[in-house]
């Protein structure tokens, strides 16, 4: 079902009444619109593009963002273990006295001095509150992961299948050219009109999309993955009539704090 926007008040919970185009959804009457996911195609800047359609359909109920922070503890082996670490265990683990007290009664030797002082080994460990001091490293994008569900009341081909079609056209490349050498490029660059870059870059990526859910907006993002359940059931045409998309979601680049409370009521 395509449900046009009104351009005098723009979508629910909208600042930029008439930027976006037609919305492309199933029947979701009495669900609260906050459980509808709302994908829309965007510029590098998080700019809605204008005129594009948006795709709504709830998320189901196992959808998480995943923060992935990158700590790490440089300073592990920075003790005896590093350097020297089976001696280490053996004197902590208290096998170094009872060796030097055997190989000593194998060749009649005294060793009660050594294993005096080996033995105040035992038990004690290198392991400081600076070795286990961990240090941010970095981290990947955000990533949404989650299953949109499409389902047809009237049109599967409205409902669904155009639902379906719109994903797969942000996520795969919007064009692939056929050859990519050097020596095609120049050669392109030479007779036609297109530039350097055009020549020497001749591919376009897939989009980069908007996500608005339950009160926040993502922005930009990419679609990392996404399933199509062949499986699912069709109508007599073999139109699908219901779908349980798995899609992943991540940010285009890493977020810190202020990017996260700028997605609050950042809706288009």
């Amino acid at each position: 079902m395509v449900l046009p926007i009104n351009p005098m008040q723009g979508p629910p919970g909208g600042r930029l009444s008439g930027v976006l185009g037609s919305e492309l959804s199933s029947l979701w009457d009495g669900l609260s619109p906050h459980l509808i996911a709302r994908l829309y195609e965007v510029d590098i800047k998080g700019k809605p593009i204008p005129g594009a359609p948006v795709v709504r359909a709830p998320f189901g109920d196992d959808v998480q963002l995943d923060v992935d922070l990158n700590w790490q503890s440089p300073f592990e082996n920075a003790g005896a273990e590093g350097a020297v670490p089976a001696l280490s265990q053996m004197l902590q683990s208290g096998a170094l006295p009872a060796l030097t007290d055997k190989l000593g009664q194998t060749v009649g030797l005294d060793t009660s001095g050594p294993s005096g002082v080996t033995a105040e080994a035992i038990g004690r460990s290198g392991m400081t509150k600076l070795n286990s001091t961990q240090i941010f490293n970095g981290m990947p994008p955000l990533r949404i992961q989650g299953e949109l569900l499409l389902r047809a009341w009237i049109s599967p081909e409205n409902e669904v299948e155009r639902l379906l079609d719109q994903l797969m056209q942000w996520a795969l490349p919007k064009h692939l050219a056929p050859e990519g050498t050097m020596v095609t490029a120049a050669a392109e660059y030479a007779a036609t009109d297109k530039t350097l870059i055009e020549s020497m870059l001749p591919s376009e990526v897939p989009s980069l999309l908007a996500l608005t859910y339950k009160g926040r907006t993502y922005a930009p993002m990419v679609i990392e993955r996404i399933g199509v359940p062949l499986g699912s059931p069709v109508d007599k045409t073999g139109r699908f009539t219901q779908l349980r998309l798995p899609i992943t979601l991540g940010t285009l680049t890493a977020k810190d704090r202020n990017d996260w409370m700028n997605m609050k009521g950042v809706r288009f």
